[in-house]
């Protein structure tokens, strides 16, 4: 890890740049994968899980059978634990749910919002080094909760043609509707446009590789609907000398291990703090399975020293990380002035791998500073917020003048004319 000291504000757009990539390959590759399944549907689907994954399958649909094996495959710990955390997320995103609210704008002009459940929604979910059954969850619980027809998921295979138990059970538990076992590009296109056992949905989500990340980019070009643009895994710390540099360093490896391709970021106003995290961030390191990725993730980050705590708020809304912990005294008031992250934990003891799991928040977040403009996944992500408005004959009469005038100043009769008409007409209703 890279260790910056108090470093000029010119010198911020490289100390929050992301790790980038060669994309001019990577979409030639991904559009002929996804040409080829629009093109052939299934017979492309078995062919590239065979090339990818090693698995020859004949039915991609997941059977009862199936199920019924995963769930006898999962400890009775691990099942608690998921319906502990299923409970912890239908408690936060229940209550995300929206009463209609008729508003009265102007007498006898009533105006009011419904949300309308996306019909067909498709979810993701890595299956590779680390098969992310939590984000099952994650998606399947918002989308029951909004209450979508259609719940899609696909998840790739291992070489045996299985998908991993957790990820099989927890897709049962959290109301998927159907479940294929079609992983990467070849997974995306097969949602986005149909195939003979696929069906198309309206709007897909859920995290990927660099490859499927271009998969959803590419499909969206079309008008497929996305969660958010996603890229790989990233944390940002701010700590202070009430920090425990143990805690700090697990926070920053816990991201770091994702893929070589994820970013942590460590901000401190404190030098004294940059030794001993680092010193934590060697020992714990050595002691983890995926140490090999890890490391490589660190070379891509980054420690920065700074003068005070407004300075380093002022850098991390600057680099809007998709998870922000404050470990720090003030943290509340600290936390007060943030405008740009995807989810933010506050004091010592809220570790990320909280809202990763269990605590109720998403984990589906925005990345590589999408976090300006964008907002984690919620309930709401699987919802259209529909408007509606109800003029009666004293509402016209009322706004009626409003409305001629402004579409005469854009030159719209035809606008104009459909009030006019009706303004007519109750006149001559009041002359009878």
């Amino acid at each position: 890890m890279q260790v910056i000291r108090y470093p000029e504000k010119s010198e911020w757009k490289d100390i929050i740049a992301r790790p980038t990539f060669e994309t001019a390959s990577l979409e030639s590759i991904v559009s002929s994968i996804l040409d080829d399944v629009k093109l052939n549907g299934d017979a492309a689907l078995r062919h590239y899980t065979a090339k990818f994954d090693k698995a020859e399958i004949e039915n991609f649909a997941v059977s009862e059978t199936e199920f019924e094996e995963a769930e006898n495959l999962i400890s009775a710990e691990l099942k608690q634990a998921i319906f502990h955390a299923k409970e912890n997320l239908e408690i936060f995103h229940g209550s995300q749910i929206e009463k209609p609210e008729r508003i009265e704008t102007t007498p006898g002009v009533v105006c009011w919002r419904e949300s309308r459940a996306i019909e067909r929604v498709g979810l993701y979910i890595p299956g590779g080094t680390a098969p992310l059954f939590s984000t099952v969850l994650m998606l399947a619980i918002p989308a029951r909760i909004a209450g979508c027809g259609e719940i899609v998921l696909c998840s790739p295979p291992d070489s045996t043609g299985k998908i991993h138990p957790a990820i099989l059970f927890a897709a049962r538990v959290c109301g998927t509707t159907k479940v294929f076992k079609i992983g990467g590009v070849q997974a995306i296109a097969a949602m986005a446009y149909g195939t003979q056992t696929v069906p198309q949905v309206y709007k897909i989500f859920g995290p990927g590789n660099q490859f499927v990340t271009c998969a959803k980019q590419m499909v969206a070009r079309e008008g497929i609907a996305l969660d958010m643009p996603a890229g790989p895994s990233e944390v940002a710390i701010l700590a202070d000398d009430t920090a425990v540099p143990a805690f700090v360093a697990a926070d920053l490896l816990s991201q770091a291990e994702h893929g070589a391709d994820s970013q942590v970021l460590f901000v401190t106003t404190e030098e004294k703090m940059i030794e001993p995290v680092l010193r934590e961030l060697e020992s714990q390191l050595n002691r983890l399975p995926r140490r090999d990725l890890t490391a490589q993730a660190l070379e891509n980050s980054r420690a920065v020293l700074v003068k005070n705590a407004d300075e380093a708020i002022e850098l991390l809304n600057e680099y809007a990380p998709e998870h922000l912990i404050l470990a720090c005294q003030n943290d509340e008031g600290i936390a007060a002035k943030v405008v740009n992250a995807g989810s933010v934990f506050l004091g010592k003891y809220s570790c990320e791998s909280a809202g990763d799991y269990a605590s109720g928040t998403n984990h589906t977040l925005p990345t590589n500073g999408a976090a300006r403009a964008y907002s984690g996944v919620s309930v709401d992500s699987f919802v259209k917020k529909i408007t509606f408005q109800k003029l009666s004959a004293e509402g016209i009469k009322n706004l009626g003048a409003t409305i001629e005038a402004m579409a005469a100043a854009e030159g719209l009769e035809a606008h104009k004319n459909a009030v006019t008409l009706r303004l007519k007409e109750l006149g001559r209703k009041a002359a009878v």
